[in-house]
């Protein structure tokens, strides 16, 4: 498997920084990059004071959610108002298709990272800090584990115990609240909400979760300085840099580092270097799999949560990928649903059931023995889905299959009139293998479109 591309494309290198080309895996290459110096600035302050610069750079969660980083850290009671232990999770289950950034921080600057962690250890005053990783992420983990183990035998550590908690492979588990249920030992299941972790989280103690670029980011803040960070980017919302995941019918994928505010056209054409074979832009897979895609005459929107959400488009993990005109938009909609049909786990009826109706209406569209009708059944099918469910794993099945179907209605309407694919096999997504392929399920919508 070729190395990923991992470079700073424009502005400051904050994630990055240090980082050219050789990862800054031992302790002394971090050190000698400045590494682990905002730790000490930070534990000669008041947590609160810690807090309060967060805030004030206006750091925003690179999840997905975009929550303000330091509010979050906020809502943490103090160790005088509760008995109970406080504790930090970092979701390092990093499985939304298309997002391949934080596997690339916990490989390039895995010391970063475990001082961001006792960074909001310090600010939060936490003894107990989770890493729970995705379990397919091995050669992460080994090196992440390294870098934790030189770190505590050169005693930097302190009295904050780390420790990293391998997943089994569940894309739920990236929701904060299964993946709370999964660290304790049981099935990885969304909780409902309230109490919210800041209240009720790991062993119903007050709980910090925060995704790898969010904690990884705290030390180029206290770096950089709040005030001179919230320059950066596109204030006063989306401040600072982004890894930007691009890949798909693109020249030159990989991971980017680049300030929010950059547009779509500059990422893809410019950093990119455009579509490969002289083929046109067909849709861009905005912020991850879970959101609406972006159509060409969007391209010129600029990256940052603001413009998108004026577009209905969100930022997400930071995820573009570009699709081509070989590819069929029905087809793709087909794998979208297919595989959050195969990542649902099944606690909440309109996601358990309504996945499954997308795949097996998207399959009839696909085989071209669906009709008209079917295209506002689905259209309905979504509707009763978005909202209605503990987490948002239904949503994003449901919101970037009507946004297919709404944008590209007429290459479904090609499908049915055609009898089948349009592509006729030739589509870049034709074999592409979806793991829910691998299981036997009864189709629950076949009686309805036979």
């Amino acid at each position: 498997m070729a190395a990923t591309r991992v470079t700073v494309a424009d502005g400051p290198a904050l994630v990055l920084a240090g980082y050219e080309g050789e990862p800054l895996r031992s302790l002394a290459s971090y050190q000698a990059a400045g590494g682990y110096e905002q730790l000490a600035q930070a534990r000669a302050q008041d947590p609160q004071q810690v807090i309060g610069e967060i805030i004030e750079s206006n750091l925003r969660g690179r999840g997905g959610a975009f929550f303000p980083t330091g509010r979050k850290a906020s809502f943490i009671p103090t160790p005088d108002k509760i008995a109970k232990p406080i504790y930090i999770t970092v979701n390092a289950d990093e499985s939304e298709p298309g997002t391949f950034k934080d596997r690339e921080i916990m490989l390039k600057v895995p010391h970063r990272l475990i001082e961001g962690c006792l960074i909001a250890a310090h600010a939060i005053q936490s003894r107990n800090v989770y890493i729970y990783i995705r379990g397919e992420y091995l050669a992460e983990w080994e090196s992440l584990q390294g870098a934790l183990d030189e770190a505590r035998a050169a005693g930097i550590l302190g009295e904050v115990d780390i420790v990293i908690h391998r997943g089994a492979g569940a894309y739920i588990c990236g929701e904060e609240t299964a993946l709370l249920e999964s660290l304790e030992g049981k099935r990885g299941q969304p909780r409902s909400k309230p109490p919210f972790p800041a209240i009720s989280g790991v062993y119903a103690s007050p709980t910090l979760i925060n995704n790898v670029e969010s904690i990884t980011t705290i030390p180029a803040v206290l770096a950089t300085g709040p005030a001179e960070y919230a320059k950066i980017g596109a204030p006063p919302d989306s401040t600072g840099t982004r890894l930007f995941c691009l890949s798909g019918n693109v020249e030159r994928p990989g991971v980017y580092e680049a300030p929010h505010g950059i547009t779509a056209r500059h990422l893809i054409y410019d950093i990119g270097g455009g579509v490969p074979d002289g083929r046109e832009l067909k849709a861009v897979m905005m912020g991850g799999s879970s959101f609406p895609v972006m159509t060409p005459g969007d391209l010129d929107t600029a990256l940052d949560a603001n413009s998108l959400g004026q577009k209905g488009y969100f930022i997400g993990s930071g995820v573009v990928t570009v699709i081509d005109d070989r590819s069929c938009i029905v087809q793709f909609a087909l794998r979208v649903a297919q595989f959050y049909m195969h990542e649902s786990c099944g606690k909440c009826t309109p996601c358990r059931v309504g996945t499954r109706w997308l795949v097996q209406i998207l399959r009839a569209v696909e085989n071209g023995t669906a009709q008209e009708r079917d295209l506002e059944l689905l259209l309905d099918v979504c509707d009763r889905i978005i909202g209605k469910c503990l987490c948002v794993l239904g949503d994003s099945a449901a919101m970037p299959v009507a946004s297919c179907v709404t944008k590209f209605r007429e290459e479904f309407r090609a499908h049915l009139a055609q009898g089948g694919c349009p592509f006729g096999g030739d589509s870049t997504l034709d074999h592409l293998f979806a793991p829910v392929d691998q299981h036997a399920h009864t189709p629950v919508a076949q009686e309805a479109l036979s």
